[in-house]
């Protein structure tokens, strides 16, 4: 087995270290101390990691629990609003919610978990998501990695600026006014807002922002957004919404002739 360096492993998207992973190339706790590296460089000058969770770095093996899982292994971040994860905190960037601590996964994070990735922390947004960037008392300014001196972007800068900086190749993000396409455009990202009732927000809610705002990811590459779109857009119980479900993965809309023919 090999060992990577951070600079190799920042040149890979999710599913390309995915790969890695299947072929006992790298091991998952490897990839998550590479992450961990990541942060202790770069996190001090862009502040988008709020909380790295050493524990579950420590508790990961040399194989994934589901290899055949399309992002088995990789390096994942979730914003600190939205989705939950059951006994980990989520503080919406605010002072008000400072050491909330979430009881349940809620469904996204579940498919999440369910499509590889390793949860390894927290990312910055501004308070309660509601600025076009990210900035907050509670954990200060987060920069963009391309240029210390801009912007990230909001409300998902935090998760833009660790995947635009390497940190991890695909984040959670949300999106209800830009708060997905503002950062990844500030970053150079590939951000999706899905369509309404593409991705869950249950078990806790049914919709946000009367059906505006949804949740999914921001990513370096094309096929990562798509395969992650795969695995997340499933309808779950109390979901409000209908809506046409894709006759054929987005993956295999990647490259296809003639744009994209499913419904996003």
């Amino acid at each position: 087995m090999r060992k990577m360096n951070l600079r190799e492993y920042a040149q890979y998207d999710g599913l390309g270290l995915a790969e890695l992973v299947r072929k006992k190339e790298v091991t998952p706790r490897e990839l998550a101390e590479l992450a961990s590296q990541a942060v202790e460089k770069i996190n001090p000058k862009i502040n988008g990691v709020i909380e790295t969770y050493t524990d579950r770095i420590e508790s990961l093996g040399d194989e994934a629990d589901n290899p055949d899982a399309p992002f088995a292994g990789v390096p994942f971040f979730l914003k600190d609003l939205g989705a939950t994860e059951g006994g980990r905190k989520q503080e919406m960037g605010s002072r008000l919610a400072k050491g909330n601590v979430a009881d349940h996964d809620s469904f996204l994070t579940q498919r999440f978990k369910e499509a590889g990735v390793s949860i390894l922390g927290r990312t910055t947004t501004p308070e309660l998501g509601f600025a076009p960037t990210t900035e907050s008392i509670l954990t200060g300014k987060t920069r963009n990695p391309w240029n210390l001196e801009r912007i990230a972007g909001g409300s998902s800068g935090g998760s833009s600026a660790s995947v635009a900086a390497g940190i991890v190749p695909i984040s959670h993000a949300s999106d209800g006014g830009g708060s997905i396409r503002i950062p990844a455009a500030c970053c150079g990202l590939v951000g999706l807002k899905p369509s309404r009732g593409r991705v869950t927000w249950g078990p806790s809610l049914d919709e946000a922002l009367n059906g505006m705002a949804l949740e999914f990811a921001v990513s370096r590459t094309v096929r990562d957004t798509a395969a992650m779109l795969d695995a997340v857009c499933a309808p779950a119980s109390g979901d409000p919404f209908i809506i046409i479900q894709p006759e054929r993965p987005y993956i295999e809309e990647v490259g296809a002739p003639g744009g994209c023919s499913v419904p996003l």
